[in-house]
C-alpha cells in the first residue's frame, strides 16, 4: 500500500526536535520558523511536556467520554483562568476543523437557521461544514456545497448588516487573524460592529482562534485586541503543542443538551495531559510576554530588509510581503539556510510562525538569512 498523495513535499525528513530547532536524518539542524502550521507553542520536546505525557501514559492513556475524567475539568479551569474566558464552557474535540464543525452545528441548533456568513480568504478546515465556510472552491466537493454560505470582504460592515438583515443567518464565523489567507484581519471597529449586529439579531459570533489563539498574537486570543466578547471561540493548533486536541469555548448563556455535541477521542487523558502542560508552561515561562517582546524586536529589525513591502500580523503570527512570489525564497531558506517558513494563499507572502519561546537571536538568524538570499 502507498500513501494517498495529497501534499507536495519538501525533501526533508525531521527525526528529532528541541525548542525552536529540528534535525533531519542527516543530523542537519533547521531553525523552525513555521512550527508545523503554528502548532508548536511551547517549543519542541519541552521537558515538562514530555514528562507530563509520559507519566500519564503509564497511568491511563484513553477511555471514552462515558466516564468521569478529572483532567478535562482541570484543563477547562486552567484555560478559563489563563485566557480570561471563565464565563464560557468547554467542549473538547480533536482538531481545529472539528472545533469549527461543532461551533457551526451549535449555532444552527441555537438559532434554528442554517446560513453562515464567512469572509474572503477564510480558512476554517477541511470537514463538511468547516470546508464550505473556507473560501477555496478547489477543496470543496459537491456534497459540501449544499450548505448555505455567504462570503463577504473583511471590513465592509454595511454588507454584513445587509446580509444579517435578511433574517436567515445562524452565525458569523471569522478568524482573529487570517492564517492560510495571508495574515489579513478585521479592524477593531469592524469586529465591534459585527458583534453588535450579531447580538441585536440573535446571530452567533464565532471567533476562529485555531491558529491565532493560545498566545500567538501576544494576547491569549487575538480577538482580545479588539475588546469584544464572542459567543463561541474555537481553538486547536497551539493547544496541544503537537498532540491532537481542539476545543470549543461556548458562552455560558448557551445550555448543553445530551446528544447536541459528542466525540469519541476528544478530551482523552493523553490530550488533556498535553493541554494542561501547555497552559502551565505558557504561564510559568511567561510566553505571552516573550511573544510581545520578540514581536517588537522583529518589527524594528525587519525594516532593515528593503525588499519587504509590508509586514502583517501580530505577535509571532507574522507575514512579510514582497513584490514577487516567495516559493523559491522558501526553498532557499530551507535548503541553503536551513530555516523552515510557511506560505499562504497570497503567493507573495512568507508566513512566520515560530514557537512562542523564540528569542531575539533567532530573529537575527532569520533576518540575516533573508538578507543574504536577497542580495
Amino acid at each position: 500500500m502507498e500513501l494517498f498523495d495529497v501534499y507536495p513535499l519538501y525533501n526533508v525528513t525531521p527525526v528529532k526536535a528541541e525548542g525552536v530547532y529540528v534535525w533531519d536524518e542527516n543530523n542537519t539542524k533547521y531553525l523552525d520558523f513555521y512550527g508545523g502550521h503554528g502548532v508548536i507553542s511551547i517549543g519542541h520536546s519541552h521537558p515538562e511536556y514530555v514528562k507530563s505525557l509520559s507519566e500519564q501514559l503509564t497511568k491511563i492513556g484513553f477511555y471514552s467520554n462515558s466516564i468521569v475524567n478529572p483532567l478535562q475539568q482541570e484543563l477547562a479551569h486552567k484555560l478559563g483562568k489563563l485566557s480570561g474566558c471563565e464565563n464560557y464552557n468547554l467542549f473538547l474535540c480533536n482538531s481545529g476543523a472539528e472545533a469549527n464543525e461543532n461551533a457551526l452545528k451549535l449555532a444552527s441548533f441555537e438559532t434554528g437557521k442554517s446560513r453562515i456568513i464567512a469572509f474572503k480568504n477564510a480558512f476554517h478546515g477541511r470537514t463538511s461544514a468547516a470546508v464550505v465556510v473556507t473560501d477555496n472552491p478547489g477543496i470543496n466537493a459537491p456534497i459540501n456545497l449544499q450548505q448555505k454560505v455567504t462570503f463577504l470582504p473583511l471590513n465592509d460592515i454595511e454588507l454584513v448588516i445587509h446580509e444579517i438583515g435578511k433574517g436567515d443567518v445562524a452565525a458569523v464565523i471569522i478568524e482573529g487573524i487570517q492564517g492560510v489567507g495571508g495574515l489579513d484581519e478585521g479592524t477593531a471597529a469592524f469586529f465591534q460592529e459585527v458583534q453588535k449586529e450579531c447580538n441585536e439579531n440573535s446571530v452567533l459570533l464565532i471567533l476562529d482562534e485555531v491558529q491565532s489563539g493560545y498566545g500567538r498574537s501576544g494576547k491569549f486570543f487575538a480577538f482580545q485586541h479588539h475588546h469584544i466578547q464572542p459567543d463561541v471561540i474555537t481553538t486547536a493548533k497551539g493547544m496541544g503543542n503537537g498532540f491532537p486536541i481542539g476545543g470549543v469555548l461556548i458562552a455560558d448563556k448557551y445550555k448543553a443538551k445530551y446528544g447536541m455535541l459528542g466525540t469519541t477521542f476528544g478530551g482523552n487523558h493523553l490530550a488533556c495531559a498535553a493541554g494542561i502542560a501547555v497552559l502551565d508552561m505558557i504561564e510559568k515561562e511567561k510566553l505571552m510576554d516573550n511573544v510581545n517582546e520578540v514581536f517588537q524586536y522583529f518589527s524594528e529589525e525587519i525594516k532593515t530588509v528593503p525588499q519587504i513591502k509590508k509586514v502583517k500580523g501580530k505577535g509571532l503570527m507574522l507575514g512579510v510581503e514582497f513584490d514577487f512570489e516567495v516559493g523559491e525564497l522558501r526553498k532557499k531558506l530551507i535548503f541553503d539556510k536551513h530555516i523552515f517558513t510557511g506560505g499562504s494563499n497570497n503567493k507573495n507572502l512568507l508566513r512566520i510562525l515560530p514557537p512562542l519561546s523564540a528569542k531575539k537571536e533567532h530573529i537575527d538568524i532569520f533576518i540575516n538569512a533573508l538578507k543574504e538570499i536577497l542580495i
